[in-house]
């Protein structure tokens, strides 16, 4: 930080945010993922890391609710050649399965193709799991950018490995829990059940925002009992015109939270006009101001963030549209800055 001016325009050499860390001087290592392979609507979130990083120097690092968030340290990783290999391969062979609807119908052609799809979303969640353990075991607290809400699988392996039992925070407009949706075991509609079903180290997982899910979600969450709580977004509209304080609301999110979380977000979990180019926009979601307050409330009650993933940030198709990057870094810079105040690395400002 020698040398380091936080009011100056980012020198050419600057990383994320503008910032001169290296690797092992960063507290917060920022693991892009530039993988899509099983969007089913929308594409371009495997652009989303490298337009994140290129609006990222547009931040004003001055934060009006955290201390100096960039001196621990915030680095992003450069995008991995082979993970970027996998993705055009994977979206390939998925795409043929989403156009037959996730039904091969015995033909060999479109079976060939999920066994691809699935076989090449299984390495990228090893290469993820593998780079989160390393980071992990170096000290480094870990944010995982994608990318589709496929990616963050490894990384909550390599956390419930690395720290034992916790609890997601997860804010999205979907549940993400269906059942290898469309055929693909790794789509990225189905995170959440692959998480819950294969690690038991994650204890308890609190949605927010949800507004589109289908029956058979519905009932895995009843199923899940205490384990899952979901704030959906007609509940939290009807709380706003009954006039409960978003305080309030905010508090209840925490308060079934375990001492140790995970933070995983995906962007279109925002009003869609913060994210219009998104894979899968639904109206309604939250405000950046709703969200920061959850996370203030969450970094000051004691628990700790153990990591977080950005996920869903496209760019638009043109390359024109920079807003869904310039929302998805400055909600990036929020989630470093709150995960420093959970690990006493910064101090929240008062009053």
């Amino acid at each position: 930080m020698l040398d380091f001016d936080p009011n100056a325009s980012p020198g050419e050499d600057a990383g994320i945010f503008g910032l001169p860390h290296r690797e092992k001087d960063a507290a917060l290592v920022l693991l892009p993922v530039p993988w899509e392979a099983t969007t089913s609507y929308g594409g371009g979130t495997s652009k989303g890391p490298a337009a994140i990083l290129a609006a990222s120097g547009q931040i004003d690092l001055f934060d009006g609710d955290v201390i100096k968030p960039y001196e621990p340290g915030i680095f992003m990783r450069p995008e991995s050649k082979q993970v970027r290999a996998w993705n055009i391969k994977a979206k390939a062979a998925a795409q043929k399965v989403l156009r037959a609807g996730g039904r091969t119908g015995g033909k060999p052609a479109l079976q060939k193709a999920l066994k691809t799809a699935n076989a090449l979303g299984d390495a990228l969640n090893g290469w993820v799991y593998a780079e989160t353990k390393a980071l992990l075991a170096a000290g480094k607290i870990v944010g995982v950018v994608g990318g589709d809400h496929s990616v963050p699988y490894g990384a909550f392996r390599a956390a419930a490995e690395a720290h034992g039992p916790f609890g997601l925070l997860h804010f999205d407009a979907h549940s993400d829990t269906r059942v290898a949706y469309e055929g693909l075991t790794w789509s990225h509609a189905s995170i959440m059940y692959n998480a819950l079903e294969n690690i038991p180290n994650i204890s308890k997982i609190v949605q927010v925002g949800i507004r589109d899910y289908c029956e058979q979600e519905h009932e895995f969450l009843h199923a899940l009992g205490a384990r899952a709580r979901v704030f959906f977004d007609r509940d939290l509209a009807e709380r706003r015109f009954k006039g409960h304080p978003w305080t309030q609301t905010a508090a209840e999110i925490i308060e079934d939270l375990p001492d140790k979380v995970w933070i995983t977000f995906d962007i279109d979990g925002l009003d869609p006009k913060l994210c219009p180019h998104t894979g899968t926009p639904v109206p309604g979601g939250l405000d950046l101001a709703q969200v920061g307050h959850i996370l203030s409330l969450l970094a000051r009650s004691g628990r700790t963030i153990l990591g977080f993933d950005l996920v869903e940030v496209a760019p638009a198709p043109d390359g024109r549209d920079e807003w869904d990057a310039n929302v998805g870094m400055r909600l990036l810079y929020k989630l470093a800055a709150w995960t420093f105040v959970s690990r006493g690395l910064c101090r929240p400002r008062q009053g």
